[in-house]
């Protein structure tokens, strides 16, 4: 009995929790845009603090070792460095600035 009541109640929370959810308000998108354009400019930010990381420990270890520079197999990149965080609003307000204005509409001639 305790093992059916148990079932029962399980189903019940699991039917719960399929619910839909309502979709989000305008407000709730841009807040998780901005969210994921900053994890997005703090990964980059990691992934050139790593990059001079490894360029300061290859550098040390061929300066302690006595050995010069291998030839690298293949090309790496040099660490890009991304510069500040601007949120999605600067550069919106900055994107239409650098646009040239639109041309004037050519007049009608006054003959007729």
């Amino acid at each position: 009995m305790k093992k059916t009541l148990l079932l029962i109640s399980a189903l019940a929370l699991s039917g719960a929790a399929l619910a839909k959810l309502p979709a989000p308000s305008d407000e709730a998108k841009a807040k998780a845009a901005e969210a994921a354009a900053k994890t997005a400019h703090g990964n980059k930010v990691a992934d050139y603090q790593l990059c001079k990381s490894r360029e300061k420990t290859a550098a040390h270890y061929y300066k302690t070792t006595g050995k010069g520079k291998p030839a690298p197999k293949e090309a790496t990149p040099a660490c890009a460095d991304p510069g500040p965080y601007k949120p999605a609003d600067q550069q919106a307000a900055a994107a239409p600035a650098a646009k040239p204005a639109p041309a004037a509409p050519a007049k009608p001639n006054g003959k007729g």
